[in-house]
């Protein structure tokens, strides 16, 4: 007769099992394929998760199962680079610099003074991606007669309210918290005036707004000339933590879940020794001193213009000790915290080179922001200065890279991306487009756009006879055929 072994042991022994062998084991048997089903499954899912901001709300209604297969669907689109294009509005009027948000509940695409959300609605279809349905925009005004200041960062505050409440940094200096009203039958895909009080802002900085970049309470945002700005939001009492760079300065990023909080900062090499600064947060605030500097073998003056986290269960490693940078130079630089053997100590400071370094040498266009997810969390995007390209590169094969142009192929550069596991959102000066490698992509997926005849570069929008996909020139790093 057969020996079966207890179930917790069982359950122990599939903690280290792939998919080909969990697939294998469920159908060995009815026990077994019933003992997958109801453990194999989540221990999967726990064991490499993926980061999926707009899928989390159809997520909780899947069962761990439809979870696996529709990661590995999508994992399979990764690996052969297809996917659907969709534009998701019409161009705006003007060349703007837009920037991304992305929470639970909604997406917010922000383009000069305007914010357009776009509600995140789960699908009935078990497997099948959330659907984005647009709910209108908002208009941010100092008052009648006063100019009108663009947006040019914005970052999701917890609220516990459905992901209404934002902080928005404006480029006179200012960043204001707001809570976004819904936008009910009466104004419904319309758009609601929200009134400025630059006296009550968060933070105000004498010069252009950057970045914004929130982490667990904690907000940090950086000026265009160096001034930063860091305070704890759960503590209404708490200090202002600020500090002067003063050098041009373009990107920065806040954790706070390390053992040792930090922020890093992309600036202009000019009197600095390298374009990327690490500081150290301590209790009461942030240090004065760069406590690392990240640099590269091969640096020549440069800037930073983007700056990533990787997602849970990256090969790249945790998500605390990896920085990501788009660099001037058009390269994509991983640096790894925990590779002390090399760092370098010198009169100026610690200095750490890259683990990896990737490019498109096809491409010598700077690198405007970066982004970590895609398919097994291995993935990196990056978006250009020129022609809307967006650079992919699975950090597991990083020769084998490769490009694609935004619907519409204008000259823009992409100025903003948020990847997750299976979509990249992100946005050129004329208009916000996602790229879906999930399965179950149908027409009412994303928002419809209109035929119109207003502006050339949407008579350049070319979509294919599905209905669903639009036609998107890509290539591959390599130059052979994708």
């Amino acid at each position: 007769m057969p020996v079966l072994l207890p179930i917790e042991i069982i359950i122990m022994v599939m903690e280290d099992l792939d998919l080909h062998d969990l697939v294998n084991l469920s159908r060995t048997c009815k026990l077994m394929h019933a003992v997958v089903n109801e453990f194999g499954w989540s221990i999967y899912l726990r064991m490499h998760q993926r980061q999926s901001f707009t899928l989390h709300s159809a997520r909780r209604r899947w069962s761990s199962l439809a979870q696996v297969r529709y990661n590995t669907l999508a994992d399979h689109s990764w690996s052969r680079a297809q996917f659907i294009a969709r534009p998701l509005c019409r161009s705006w009027p003007g060349n703007l610099q837009p920037v991304i948000a992305v929470s639970f509940s909604r997406l917010l695409v922000a383009a000069g003074v305007v914010v357009y959300s776009y509600g995140i609605r789960a699908s009935f279809t078990e497997g099948h991606g959330t659907r984005l349905v647009y709910e209108g925009s908002y208009s941010f005004t100092l008052g009648p007669g006063l100019p009108e200041r663009d947006v040019t960062s914005i970052a999701f505050l917890s609220d516990g309210t459905g992901d209404r409440t934002v902080s928005i940094g404006f480029e006179d200096g200012c960043v204001e918290q707001f809570y976004l009203p819904p936008h009910r039958a009466s104004t419904w895909r319309q758009r609601i005036i929200v009134g400025r009080v630059p006296s009550k802002a968060l933070h105000y900085h004498d010069k252009d707004v950057v970045s914004l970049s929130s982490s667990l309470n904690s907000l940090l945002s950086f000026s265009s000339w160096g001034s930063v700005a860091f305070s704890d939001l759960s503590s209404p009492s708490a200090s202002l933590s600020t500090l002067q760079l003063g050098v041009r300065s373009w990107s920065s990023h806040l954790c706070m879940m390390a053992s040792s909080p930090y922020a890093v900062f992309g600036i202009t090499c000019t009197t600095h020794p390298t374009p990327l600064l690490l500081h150290h947060i301590i209790p009461s605030g942030i240090l004065s001193t760069a406590s690392l500097l990240l640099d590269s073998p091969r640096h020549r003056p440069s800037a930073v213009y983007g700056i990533a986290k990787t997602p849970p269960c990256s090969p790249l490693g945790s998500p605390d000790q990896i920085i990501v940078s788009g660099w001037y130079d058009g390269a994509v630089r991983v640096h790894d915290l925990r590779a002390g053997e090399g760092a370098a100590s010198s009169g100026q400071g610690t200095t750490l080179n890259p683990v990896l370094t990737l490019q498109d040498p096809w491409s010598p266009e700077p690198v405007y922001c970066v982004s970590c997810g895609g398919g097994s969390a291995s993935f990196v995007a990056a978006g250009t200065a020129r022609y809307s390209v967006v650079a992919f590169w699975d950090v597991r094969r990083p020769t084998k890279g490769w490009s694609v142009h935004a619907p519409g192929n204008d000259s823009s550069p992409v100025y903003s991306l948020v990847l997750e596991s299976s979509r990249l959102f992100a946005a050129t000066q004329s208009r916000s487009f996602v790229y879906d490698f999930g399965p179950g992509v149908t027409k009412d997926t994303y928002p419809s756009i209109p035929a119109t005849d207003n502006r050339p570069i949407d008579r350049q929008l070319r979509p294919r006879d599905d209905g669903i996909d639009f036609y998107v020139l890509k290539y591959n790093h390599n130059r052979t055929e994708i």
